[in-house]
C-alpha cells in the first residue's frame, strides 16, 4: 500500500500486480463504505433516540426506565433490526441509484408499523411519540448521512478511485456503448478494463475505445478467475444462447465477480422490473407504467403540500426579485408563456421576466444563431436577455412562479420539461409520451445537464422518468436540483 492510501478509509484497490492479476482485495474499498454506512446508521439512530428520550424523558425521571429507557432502547433495535432485513445495507444498493433511499424508507415505515402494533399489544401511552416523531427523525438525520457518504464516494470515482473493474463480453457496438456509458458517468462505479468479443477481435485490432481485448467471448471465466475482475457484464450478442449463459454463471461459481446481463429491452428500469420463474424459466417480466392509482395520488398531494410550503419560504426573495426586475428593464415582473401539459393540454407558464420586453418577436431575427438541440431555441449569449436576467436564469430563480403552476396544478414539482406548442406539434409518436403526465418544475434535465444536454439525450431522459417515475426518484431528483442550480450548469 502507498503512503497516501493510509488516510484514505476508502483506499483505491483496482491497480494490477506485477503479473498483469488484479488483487483480490479490490472488494476492500466496498466493504470499508458499507461499514461506514451502518456505523453512520447505528450513531445517527442513537443519537436521536438518546436526544428524544433524553428530553421527554427528564420530565419524569422517576419512571425514567420504565416508560422511556426501555422504548428508546427498544426503538433502537428495532430500526436496526428493519434496516437489516430489508437489506438496506446490501452492497449492491449502496453509493448510487434510488433503490438505496426506497430501502431506507421501507425499513422506516415497517418500523413505524411494528411500533404501532406494539403500543396497541402494550397498552403504551408513550408510543405516539415515537412513531410520529422518532422515526420520521431517524429517517432524515440517516438520509442526510448515507448522502454525504455518497457524495464522498461518487468524488473519489470522478477521481478514478473505488470503482469496480469490469470485464465486458458481448457485441463490439454493444461494448463500446457500455465503455462509453461507464467512462461518462464514473460515479455509478464501472471501469471496463478488458473486453471479451466473438471473434476477440475489436474495433482497433486488439482494443476498442483504449480498452484492450483479451479474447474470445469462449475464455470470459478463464479471464475472470485469473485477473479477478469484480463484474462480468454481458451485452448482446448472437453468441449468447440460454445454455452458454447458464455455463458462463457456472463457471463464475466460486469467484467474486457479479455476473450483469443487459437484457435486449428498451431503457426500462427500477420497479417495473420483476424475475419470475415460470415452469422452472426464468422470466424477466415488465409492468405497465403508473400513470394511476395511490402512488400518484399521493404524488398530486405532495406536490400541492409542498409547492405551498415552498410559496411561503420564497415569498420575500420572490418580492424582491419582482422589484429588481421592475427596476432593470420596461415591462411586467412576471412572464407569461403558453405550454403543453399533460395530455396534450395547454396552459400559462409563469416566469420572472428575464428578457427585455417584446423579446418574442425579435427571435426570428436570430433564428440563424440557434445554437439549441433539436426543436429547443437556445443562445449562450442571447442579446434579448437582461442583466438582472442573467442572473435569475444562473440560479433558476426566474422559475420561482411555476410555484403556482404546481398549486394549481397544471404542473409537478418533478417531471418532463414542459414543450412549446410548436415543439409539441413537432413531436414524433414516440416522443409525444413526455405527454403522459404533468411536467415538472424539475426533473433528470435539471440534473443532467440541461441546455448543455443534445436533443436526443434530453429526450431519452425525459421518456425515462416518464416509464420509471417512482416516489423515490422524484425525492432523489428534488434532493440533487439543489446542487445543479447551485452549480448552474448548463443554465442559460
Amino acid at each position: 500500500m502507498q503512503q497516501g492510501e493510509l488516510i484514505n478509509p476508502f483506499p483505491s484497490t483496482h491497480g494490477r500486480l506485477e503479473n498483469g492479476a488484479i488483487g483480490r482485495n479490490t472488494s476492500d474499498w466496498e466493504q470499508r463504505y458499507r461499514r461506514a454506512v451502518i456505523a453512520g446508521d447505528t450513531a445517527a439512530t442513537a443519537v436521536v433516540v438518546a436526544a428524544i428520550g433524553g428530553f421527554f424523558g427528564a420530565r419524569d425521571a422517576a419512571n425514567w426506565h420504565e416508560k422511556w429507557g426501555i422504548l428508546a432502547f427498544g426503538t433502537e433495535l428495532l430500526v436496526l433490526a428493519t434496516l437489516a432485513v430489508s437489506r438496506a445495507w446490501a452492497p449492491a444498493v449502496l453509493g448510487q441509484g434510488a433503490e438505496e433511499f426506497r430501502r431506507l424508507g421501507r425499513s422506516m415505515f415497517t418500523a413505524a408499523v411494528v411500533l404501532a402494533l406494539g403500543g396497541i399489544a402494550f397498552t403504551s401511552h408513550n408510543i405516539k411519540l415515537w412513531i410520529f416523531v422518532a422515526i420520521p427523525a431517524i429517517g432524515l438525520v440517516t438520509m442526510t448521512t448515507r448522502y454525504l457518504l455518497r457524495v464522498w464516494l461518487h468524488k473519489q470515482r470522478n477521481e478514478g478511485r473505488c470503482l469496480r473493474p469490469v470485464l465486458a463480453a458481448g457485441d463490439v457496438a454493444t461494448v463500446r456503448d457500455l465503455i462509453t456509458r461507464t467512462r461518462k458517468f464514473p460515479h455509478l462505479g464501472w471501469r471496463v478494463e478488458a473486453v471479451c468479443t466473438a471473434d476477440g477481435l475489436g474495433l482497433d485490432g486488439d482494443q476498442i475505445d483504449g480498452v484492450p481485448v483479451v479474447g474470445p467471448l469462449t475464455d470470459v471465466a478463464n479471464h475472470v478467475r485469473r485477473d479477478g475482475y469484480r463484474v462480468v457484464a454481458v451485452t448482446p450478442d448472437a453468441h449468447w444462447s440460454p445454455d452458454r449463459l447458464q455455463r458462463l454463471a457456472w463457471n463464475l461459481e466460486g469467484s467474486d465477480a457479479e455476473m450483469v446481463v443487459a437484457p435486449v429491452l428498451m431503457e426500462v428500469a427500477g420497479p417495473r422490473l420483476h424475475i419470475d420463474a415460470v415452469l422452472g424459466i426464468p422470466l424477466l417480466r415488465v409492468s405497465m407504467p403508473t400513470f394511476t392509482g395511490g402512488r400518484r395520488a399521493v404524488k398530486e398531494v405532495v406536490d400541492r403540500m409542498g409547492a405551498a410550503v415552498l410559496l411561503l419560504l420564497f415569498a420575500p426573495l420572490m418580492v424582491v426579485v419582482g422589484l429588481l426586475v421592475l427596476l432593470d428593464s420596461r415591462g411586467g415582473a412576471v412572464y407569461r408563456q403558453r405550454r403543453v401539459g399533460k395530455d396534450g393540454r395547454e396552459f400559462t407558464i409563469l416566469k420572472f421576466r428575464t428578457m427585455v420586453a417584446d423579446a418574442d418577436r425579435a427571435r426570428a431575427e436570430l433564428a440563424h444563431r440557434n445554437e439549441g438541440a433539436g426543436l429547443l431555441f437556445k443562445l449562450r449569449r442571447d442579446p434579448r436577455v437582461t442583466r438582472v436576467g442573467a442572473v435569475l436564469r444562473r440560479y433558476s430563480i426566474d422559475e420561482l412562479p411555476q410555484l403556482f403552476n404546481v398549486l394549481t396544478g397544471s404542473m409537478s414539482l418533478v417531471g418532463p420539461r414542459p414543450p412549446l406548442p410548436e415543439e409539441s406539434a413537432a413531436y414524433g409518436p414516440d416522443i409525444r409520451r413526455r405527454l403522459l403526465v404533468k411536467p415538472g418544475l424539475t426533473g433528470l434535465w435539471q440534473i443532467s445537464g440541461r441546455s448543455d444536454l443534445s436533443w436526443e439525450e434530453a429526450v431519452r431522459l425525459d421518456l425515462r422518468y416518464v416509464e420509471d417515475w417512482s416516489l423515490a426518484l422524484d425525492t432523489v431528483i428534488l434532493w440533487k436540483t439543489l446542487r445543479a442550480v447551485l452549480y448552474g450548469q448548463g443554465a442559460y
